[in-house]
């Protein structure tokens, strides 16, 4: 195995990079089956508790293991990927469709393992980023917390939420260091996240004002990105550069859109505003910033290199207009909208996946026949 720069890494054995991957992609590829049965499609599925686990497998299955999997390979402690390789396999578990607390478990350790790097990596050097990012696995595991005792997933989601919310920002806010942000501007910033936060726990008394108070915040917040991200200047490159600047600029979109929908519709636990509200953070914003990323994230994770190309946007394009047409139809309240763009959300996520993979061989192959 070399590194993307063609240097022997011999830090971390392979398994502990691929099979909590593979665990996660399982996960995303089990949530989207559910999510397209829960919407209508007349899908086989393995067991009747499927359905039920669609979002924890997209967010914690496969979003949290990901996330703790990039932290893990950065660190290269092979400690830290007890966290990856807990969700993941706990995720597993709600797959095979087991009615224990084993997987729900699982994703708890998980998210317990991420929680203390963050705390760990905010003592060695305390800069906001980490503070952020530390709080939004905080939020994962409360969260997760709720859920083990009995809450159900509409109280349980907007945590989750906060979790992929703050750890985009956090992150978003790592990469700005090079803008040397003002005082001012990182106070913004701080009101926004913070705000989300207090949203939350106020939540839990009242749910209705909670929700419309995050609204508030995930909008302020999508306001700070969209103005003072480096994204929107990298709008004017080339290349990969202005290819993760369109996913960045237009999830941030979605994040403003979640936070009208929020303030506009309030607690809502179920039906065509809960659907939109939902998924235009989890599939507008977060999705977005997945496939942006990529192509940065894959190499650090596989080491292997992934070479840009032009078909990137069509997974992206995709995205975006399959989730403008559901949520129209969840505001229109036509099914048919609804179910036909959730049906290429999948779609476009499957793409996605495709692409990746592509590039990774295709990038493989053209150096083995190099060397």
């Amino acid at each position: 195995m070399v590194t993307p720069d063609g240097r022997p890494d011999r830090t971390l054995p392979t398994p502990l990079r691929i099979v909590p991957l593979v665990l996660g992609i399982l996960a995303l590829l089990a949530g989207l089956w559910a999510g397209l049965w829960r919407l209508g499609w007349h899908l086989p599925v393995p067991s009747g508790a499927l359905p039920l686990a669609h979002g924890p497998l997209m967010v914690s299955g496969f979003l949290g293991t990901l996330i703790s999997l990039e932290r893990a390979v950065a660190l290269k402690k092979i400690r830290t990927f007890a966290g990856p390789v807990c969700s993941g396999l706990g995720a597993l578990l709600l797959v095979l469709g087991l009615r224990t607390m084993a997987g729900p478990l699982g994703i708890l350790l998980g998210s317990g393992v991420l929680s203390v790097i963050f705390l760990v990596l905010f003592w060695q050097e305390p800069e906001l980023h980490y503070a952020i990012m530390g709080v939004g696995a905080d939020l994962w595991l409360i969260g997760n917390l709720l859920w083990i005792r009995g809450f159900g997933i509409p109280q349980v989601v907007p945590w989750w939420m906060g979790f992929l919310v703050l750890t985009i920002a956090g992150e978003r806010l790592e990469l700005n260091r090079l803008l040397q942000l003002t005082g001012g501007v990182r106070m913004l910033f701080l009101a926004a996240t913070g705000g989300l936060v207090v949203a939350l726990f106020l939540s839990l008394w009242q749910f209705d004002l909670g929700v419309r108070l995050a609204g508030v915040a995930l909008a302020g917040l999508a306001t700070w990105l969209v103005r003072y991200d480096m994204a929107r200047r990298s709008l004017g490159q080339e290349g990969l550069a202005r290819f993760i600047a369109v996913a960045m600029v237009t999830g941030y979109f979605w994040l403003g859109a979640a936070g009208i929908l929020g303030i506009w519709q309030g607690g809502v636990t179920a039906g065509y505003f809960y659907d939109a509200f939902l998924h235009a953070v989890f599939v507008g914003f977060v999705f977005s910033m997945i496939f942006g990323h990529a192509p940065v994230i894959f190499p650090a994770v596989l080491r292997l290199p992934i070479a840009f190309r032009s078909s990137f946007y069509l997974p992206l394009f995709l995205l975006h207009l399959s989730l403008a047409v559901r949520v129209a139809g969840d505001l229109l309240a036509m099914p048919a909208l609804r179910m036909w763009g959730g049906l290429f959300n999948a779609v476009a996520i499957l793409l996605f996946l495709y692409n990746t993979i592509a590039a990774v061989l295709d990038q493989k192959f053209d150096s083995g026949q190099t060397a």
